[in-house]
């Protein structure tokens, strides 16, 4: 029975609710000026931090606040290198000792390409 109540009213149909005593929470208007010449009017709840740069919906760039507000400057942290982090956990002497066991197993042949490596030279002498 009740399938039949439902019959006349489709999907994303009419609400069959009303605004009778529903008090919205206050809102304030912010207005944001695009480089470009656009205005930018957002909606916000009036407690909400408001952000001194909005995405303008119209070409994609940065619209500053109407006020003339500046964001402040975020405070990034500078790129670590691999040098950074090499640093973090080996001392300049240790780093030191283990380049120079690395040169000595390179030069001996026991690391590294193939066509790097020097093959024995056979002492030709040579009569005359």
């Amino acid at each position: 029975m009740s399938n039949r109540v439902l019959r006349g009213s489709g999907l994303g149909g009419v609400s069959f609710e009303d605004d009778r005593g529903v008090e919205f929470a206050p809102r304030q208007m912010i207005t944001y000026d695009c480089p470009r010449g656009h205005v930018v009017e957002v909606t916000m709840a009036h407690d909400a931090e408001v952000p001194a740069i909005w995405e303008c919906p119209h070409c994609g760039s940065e619209a500053a606040r109407s006020t003339g507000e500046k964001p402040e400057p975020k405070q990034e942290k500078p790129a670590r290198t691999h040098w950074d982090m090499l640093r973090e956990r080996r001392s300049i002497s240790e780093l030191e000792e283990l380049l120079a066991e690395r040169v000595a197993l390179l030069r001996s042949g026991e690391i590294g390409p193939a066509h790097l490596h020097r093959a024995p030279r056979a002492s030709t002498k040579r009569t005359a």
